[in-house]
Order: structure tokens, then C-alpha cells, then sequence
């Protein structure tokens, strides 16, 4: 046992030194009762330790990861133990209580609100939710954390996977960390996971490129829509007079044309703003696109695109708010990019494929996957191995091309 003044300095001090062969504890010189200890796993918590006032043995709670919680954190949340238990509260059995009326639509979203939606992007925490109301909620919302076992998870992910076989994958997913989450924080008794070991659906990569004759058409396609229109039977709107055509805005058009020649997605380019731009210069600067800050290399086409498009907003691709003083970005480009891919005669075909098309072009013009993954900002070069075998494609070429010189010359057939 040591005693230290316990600091976020001093702290990370001890942590970064040799591992100990057994756990060792360091008090506060301070506050008494406040302190951390070190395993020989090398991980380290703080406590607070206390006497109840009707007296018995000392108790100890945890108060959270070094690492998770920070030391003037710990350092509050011990004093706010310690003074509970002087007025008579004793905090451990008011854990263990709490603990053990925790529903799972409780423990998930408290994940999603004090990890999430603190600790990474604001639209993951906004996806998790949608998978906690549409998936989690409906079939396992209401049973207790600590008691739920993994037939139960089981069973719900059978019946989630009945509409949404990709989605009973991803609420399985957010479960197993938010009971990873809800452990580091004594939410859920430590090793308690019921959504580890789940059967989940098996995922086929859905990875479609287009031909030229296919670009071509969607080309075509899309030249109409922003000039002479759609007949209502393409666009599919209701109660549409015969004959009428409905001619769609430039933003929309733009907005597909920036995505194939940028390889950018969705999202990153119907939040883009016309500040983050320098036509100039080429580039465009995201700052919180799904892998991070990133620039994006504009080419010369992606350029002209920008500068045909209409400026009526401060986001590159006008929404409907477009110019007022509560603008907010389009929202998608779902009923616009079916009557064009029904048109082009590509039905089926998702806005994601555009990205996919782009990569296969770069790897099929010779293009080193290194620097496809950049253009693509993938934050991982193994993301970009998936358009491996198309990269092989101009080495084929190469030796065909070489192989077929030299057979010639020495008398192959």
C-alpha cells in the first residue's frame, strides 16, 4: 500500500511503469478513503472506501476505469460516497438495487448518451438510437440488464432478423457493447454478456460496379431529368395529370454527378458547404466525415460540376430550406435517385454503388490501392483490399501484353 497525492499527472505516471505481480493499491494524501489500484493485468480503478454509520465492516466501492474516468472525476465522485455514508447512505447497496432494476432499454441508452454521443459522432449515437427503438426495444426493451441470458438475445435476434436481417446484426452489436460499457461502469455485474456468442445472419459483401454503357445511360438519364423531366409514371408521384413531366433541380443532378467523380458519400456531400470549398484550389475540406477530418482532391470535372451548381444556401446541394435562417442540409436523394436509376433502366441500383464504381476505376486504370484508399479516405488500407482482384487486372494486361511478344518471337501458338 502507498499513499500519493492522486493526480491525472501522477496517475498516468504509475500506470506507465512496470507492471506489478500483484495488485497494488495507492491512497489519496488528501482524502481519505479515495484511491486506485493496479492489477497485474495492468489495468487500474479507483474506489472510495467507508464505514456505514451503523457501524460494521468497511466497504469499498468502484468508482471507475483509470483511463475512463479522469482523477478529479474519481477524486468527486469519492468525496460524494464518503459524505453519502456519513449521513447514513450507503452507496453499495444503492448500486447493487439500481443494478438490479436496470432495464436493457435503460443500460443501451445510457451507453448511447454518456458514450456515445459524447465520445464519437453525433450520427452513430443517432443510428444506435433508431436500432434501440426499431429492433432492441420492441423485443427485449423491458427485461432487466443483469438477468437477460443469451437464449433470450438469441430468440430476439430471430425475430429481428424475420424484416431486417443486416440490422438484427447491428442491434446484436450495440447490445454486446453496451454490456461492455455497463461492466466498466458497474452497471452490469463484470463478465455479463448474453449478446457474445450470438448466431448471427450471415452477410453477403453487396459490392456493385458499373460498365461505361451503364455510367452512360445513367447519364442520359439524368441530363433528362433536369431538362425536359420525367413523365409522372417515372417519377411515381400520385394523382400527377397524364402526360405531365416533373423536371428535377440542379442540386439533385449535381449532387449524384459529385458522388461519381469524387467517390465521396452520401453524406459527405449533401452536408458539404460552400465554405468548406476552394474551387481554386480543388479541394474540399470535410471536417467531420465518418473516418475524421480528411480533404477531398477535387478533379477538374468535380470542379465544373461545383460552379454549374446553384449557390442559394450556405450547403453545396440546396435542401428545401435552402437561404433561410434555419437551414439544414437534404436530407437524401431517395424518390430523385429511383425515377433516375428507373429511367436509366438500373433499378436496384443504391447510391453506395456510385463509391464502389469509382474506386473499380481508379484500380482498373492502373491506380495503386494506397492511393485509391485515399482518395476514398478510408481510414484502414484493409477497407481497401476488397477491390484487390480488379487492381490485378492491368498487371494481367501488362503480362499478356509481354507474354504474347515473346511467344511470337520464339514460335508460340
Amino acid at each position: 500500500m502507498a499513499q500519493v497525492k492522486i493526480t491525472q499527472t501522477s496517475v498516468s505516471e504509475i500506470m506507465e511503469s512496470a507492471i506489478p505481480n500483484r495488485t497494488t493499491f495507492y491512497f489519496d494524501s488528501d482524502l481519505t478513503g479515495f484511491g486506485f489500484y493496479r492489477t497485474p493485468g495492468g489495468t487500474g480503478t479507483f474506489f472510495a472506501e467507508y464505514r456505514p454509520v451503523a457501524g460494521g465492516t468497511k466497504k469499498r466501492i468502484k468508482l471507475g476505469r483509470v483511463g475512463t474516468l479522469k482523477a478529479n472525476e474519481a477524486r468527486e465522485a469519492a468525496r460524494r460516497a464518503i459524505a453519502n455514508a456519513a449521513l447514513g447512505k450507503d452507496l453499495a447497496t444503492d448500486r447493487a438495487v439500481e443494478r438490479a432494476s436496470l432495464t436493457v432499454n435503460e443500460l443501451v441508452a445510457a451507453y448511447i448518451n454518456e458514450y456515445v454521443a459524447t465520445k464519437k459522432k453525433k450520427s452513430s449515437a443517432d443510428f444506435y438510437r433508431v436500432m434501440l427503438s426499431k429492433h432492441i426495444g420492441p423485443h427485449i426493451g423491458s427485461s432487466k440488464a443483469s438477468s437477460l441470458t443469451r437464449v433470450e438475445v438469441q430468440r430476439a435476434h430471430t425475430q429481428m432478423s424475420k424484416t431486417a436481417r443486416v440490422s438484427a446484426n447491428r442491434a446484436i452489436s450495440l447490445l454486446a457493447a453496451a454490456y461492455v460499457w455497463g461492466a466498466k461502469n458497474e452497471l452490469v455485474p463484470i463478465g455479463v454478456n448474453p449478446a457474445h456468442g450470438i448466431d448471427l445472419n450471415n452477410e453477403e459483401a453487396r459490392e456493385r460496379f458499373l460498365t461505361e454503357a451503364e455510367m452512360a445511360r445513367l447519364g442520359e438519364a439524368m441530363r433528362e431529368a433536369e431538362t425536359v423531366g420525367f413523365e409522372a409514371k417515372v417519377t411515381s408521384a400520385k394523382h400527377a395529370p397524364k402526360g405531365q413531366r416533373s423536371v428535377m433541380h440542379p442540386s439533385v443532378t449535381g449532387a449524384i454527378r459529385l458522388i461519381m467523380l469524387t467517390g465521396c458519400r452520401l453524406r459527405e456531400i449533401l452536408h458539404l458547404r460552400w465554405s468548406e470549398v476552394n474551387l481554386d484550389r480543388g479541394v474540399a475540406y470535410l471536417p467531420d466525415s465518418k473516418t475524421g477530418r480528411k480533404a477531398v482532391i477535387l478533379s477538374a470535372a468535380a470542379v465544373a460540376v461545383m460552379r454549374e451548381m446553384p449557390r442559394v444556401g450556405v450547403y453545396v446541394v440546396a435542401g428545401d430550406s435552402a437561404g433561410t435562417p434555419d437551414e439544414k442540409p437534404r436530407a437524401d436523394l431517395k424518390r430523385p435517385w429511383t425515377a433516375i436509376c428507373k429511367q436509366a433502366g438500373l433499378e436496384g441500383l443504391r447510391i453506395h454503388d456510385l463509391r464502389h464504381s469509382f474506386a473499380s476505376v481508379g484500380a482498373w486504370s492502373g491506380l495503386g490501392l494506397p492511393v485509391i484508399g485515399k482518395l476514398l479516405g478510408h481510414a484502414d488500407a484493409k477497407t481497401t483490399q476488397r477491390y484487390a482482384h480488379i487492381a490485378d487486372e492491368p498487371a494481367r494486361r501488362a503480362a499478356d501484353l509481354i507474354a504474347n511478344q515473346i511467344a511470337t518471337s520464339i514460335g508460340g501458338k
